[in-house]
């Protein structure tokens, strides 16, 4: 939960629908306030999730590569 887009976004739905049913101007401000930071977590939380595939992606062909070596599918030896 503590990096959970789906979760940021129900939250930002939540107060969304809170400022739009509060009658009081300090309410409804203070659920819109709420509302664009649950949206602002949601963002971030989504281009760290990408960041992190893109990262894991780009280090893969490292990753095996190791993973050969440490196997003795490459020995260096030729």
């Amino acid at each position: 939960m503590a990096d959970d887009p789906t979760f940021f976004r129900a939250r930002a739905a939540a107060e969304h629908a809170a400022a739009e049913a509060a009658t009081l101007d300090n309410v409804r401000t203070r659920c819109e306030r709420a509302e664009a930071a649950w949206t602002q977590m949601a963002v971030r939380a989504e281009r760290t999730r990408e960041q992190r595939a893109a990262r894991e992606k780009a280090s893969a062909p490292d990753q095996k590569a190791i993973s050969l070596l440490h196997a003795g599918g490459v020995d260096g030896s030729s």
